[in-house]
């Protein structure tokens, strides 16, 4: 079953929402009253996942003036890179390393909606503030927070219609695997360790927070580093080893982390997921989707199809095809699919050839 978008395609992505010409009012997400002249037409983004956002609340570039150095390379290196070939000549240096704003190259932007991060102090907000541009702060890393960011932004640019369309789709998705998922025993469930840093220092984050924890639970799995003490936590392959997890995720957000760094580890290389070949990467399509972003339903039924495709049989490819049209207006190709998906990577990894071409 195609999971259709609860607005039609052509009312919700295909047209051109109107541009408000009256003020607009909005809570961000540290509580702040945030009011705009008009509906914003120039946004600049400095926390990284937000530039794919604003380019799915949209359909499109234009109203992206700035953006995360890292999110345009997450862009330029993934398929928005060749479904928007201009975004490469969008402003990156907007921000400095840690978010601080270089205000100067900032307003050069002309930006009418700056968006900065709430959680990490003033000092990356009040040089926007005191340089006279508007600013709307987002917070991070669940669900929850995600939806209300992807209401916020598209209620700033005058098109409320678009948050309603993809968090709808969200919703669904969600409820069919929750409903499901809930008649799968618990020694059915596997083991799943998501590895947010692999390649040098490895790391692995516990359930508190931890947005990965989430989905692997949602789709009937049980995160693995579930006792580790906070986020990005810093394990060790010994470690990895006790846990002996059955799935073993990789993140999409080192480029030149492959598979083989765990088969080729003499200690990694034992654990049950390399044996049964059960190590997978995660795909990088219009943003990584290891975080929460626009694409997340994908995530979750990839993962779902991999982790229990005696339940879950999504036909991904189609899911895939549908959701960029909607999000994106492109018509995806078979080989977008497998760049986003790694399957040439992949190869004969348990389970994935259900994602091959047909």
């Amino acid at each position: 079953m195609l999971h259709r978008l609860p607005l039609s395609l052509a009312a919700a992505f295909g047209l051109a929402g109107a541009a408000f010409a009256d003020p607009i009012t909005l809570t961000d997400q540290a509580g702040r009253t945030v009011t705009l002249p008009k509906a914003a037409e120039r946004i600049a983004s400095i926390p990284i996942p937000m530039a794919s956002t604003i380019i799915a609340m949209d359909g499109g570039t234009s109203k992206l003036v700035g953006m995360n150095p890292t999110a345009k390379s997450a862009i330029v290196e993934g398929v928005l890179g060749k479904i928007f070939p201009e975004a490469k000549d969008i402003p990156s240096d907007i921000t400095a390393p840690n978010f601080i704003p270089n205000v100067e190259e900032l307003a050069a932007t002309n930006p009418e909606l700056v968006i900065q991060w709430a959680d990490y102090g003033a000092d990356l907000v009040d040089p926007i503030s005191n340089a006279g541009l508007n600013v709307a702060l987002i917070s991070y890393g669940t669900e929850e927070k995600t939806r209300y960011y992807h209401e916020m932004v598209a209620t700033a640019m005058g098109k409320p219609e678009r948050a309603v369309a993809i968090n709808g789709w969200r919703d669904t998705v969600a409820q069919e695997l929750a409903e499901k998922t809930k008649a799968i025993p618990a020694d059915k469930r596997p083991k799943v360790l998501y590895l947010g840093r692999a390649l040098e220092n490895m790391t692995a984050s516990g359930n508190k927070g931890n947005y990965n924890a989430w989905y692997i639970d949602l789709v009937g799995g049980v995160n693995a580093s579930a006792d580790v003490e906070g986020n990005g936590t810093t394990i060790s392959p010994e470690q990895i080893a006790e846990w002996n997890p059955d799935v073993i995720l990789l993140n999409s957000f080192e480029a030149k982390l492959g598979i083989d760094r765990i088969y080729n580890d003499p200690i990694l290389s034992l654990t049950k997921a390399a044996q049964e070949k059960k190590v997978y990467k995660m795909p990088l399509g219009g943003y990584r989707w290891d975080p929460p972003s626009q694409e997340s339903p994908l995530t979750w039924m990839w993962l779902a199809n991999l982790l229990h495709p005696d339940v879950f049989q999504y036909d991904l490819r189609a899911e895939m095809k549908r959701a960029y049209k909607a999000l994106y207006n492109y018509d995806l190709g078979e080989d977008d699919i497998d760049g986003i998906l790694w399957t040439q990577m992949q190869g004969d990894a348990t389970n994935y050839a259900q994602f091959k071409a047909k």
